[in-house]
């Protein structure tokens, strides 16, 4: 009850300090919907687990203002990656279905922006569940467990490689960590060569999705991310790279 009323007190938060910022975002369900001109910065974000405020999320709606902020005389989109963000993991077959779909989307969508739009600089990114999407957008291989080799043709293919040159940073809020993909059975997450350099992972101290905790439901201090001052650190990490 105190994380959700929490997270409901950040939602009221962030979106009074939005105003009509989030009106600039492309929030279509497929690439043909996407705005007519081309940006400077197209921002792509996947919210996290049953994340208020969809499609962007709480986090994505301060991170796509943050980055506004900072590059002042650049012309910046932000697009939300179109998914589920499934709370239901009794389910497993069900939550990756929705998982897959996502990670999906968000390639459509990059491959999209770098064929229309090759001068634009696209920024991906993604809190909690949404930052493990990110991860696996831009893997070089997934690897499903022998036990579910026959949806292995369900599996996303990787990214074509010279899709990484329109990538300018990849952003991710609160990951998942190594042990914590472990534990719940998922595939390890291992990006291209290309993508290594150019993605930023933040992890709030004591946050125990992300810090290395065992497998188990988020704490108060992974719903910070809004207010925790991360989001002018990432603005900045892109600010240096587009």
């Amino acid at each position: 009850m105190i994380l959700r009323r929490i997270l409901v007190l950040l939602s009221c938060v962030t979106l009074a300090a939005s105003g009509l910022a989030v009106g600039g975002a492309s929030t279509g369900s497929s690439p043909a919907v996407a705005a007519p001109h081309c940006v400077d910065v197209h921002v792509l974000f996947a919210r996290g687990t049953a994340e208020t405020a969809p499609p962007l999320g709480v986090t994505g709606i301060a991170f796509g203002n943050a980055v506004r902020d900072r590059l002042h005389g650049k012309s910046v989109r932000v697009e939300a990656v179109q998914y589920a963000a499934s709370s239901d993991f009794t389910e497993k077959l069900k939550f990756a279905e929705s998982f897959v779909k996502g990670v999906e989307y968000a390639q459509r969508r990059m491959m999209s922006i770098a064929a229309t739009c090759p001068d634009t600089k696209i920024v991906l990114g993604g809190y909690s569940q949404g930052a493990a999407l990110a991860g696996y957008t831009i893997s070089s291989s997934i690897k499903i467990p022998a036990k579910y080799s026959e949806f292995d043709s369900y599996v996303p293919k990787p990214l074509p490689a010279e899709i990484a040159k329109h990538v300018a940073a990849v952003v991710e809020f609160g990951p998942p960590s190594k042990r914590f993909i472990r534990e719940a059975g998922a595939p390890a997450i291992t990006p291209q060569a290309a993508y290594r350099g150019k993605t930023a992972r933040y992890c709030a101290q004591g946050d125990t999705i992300c810090n290395g905790a065992p497998l188990g439901g988020p704490n108060a201090l992974h719903l910070l991310y809004p207010v925790n001052g991360m989001m002018e650190q990432a603005a900045n990490y892109v600010a240096d790279r587009v």
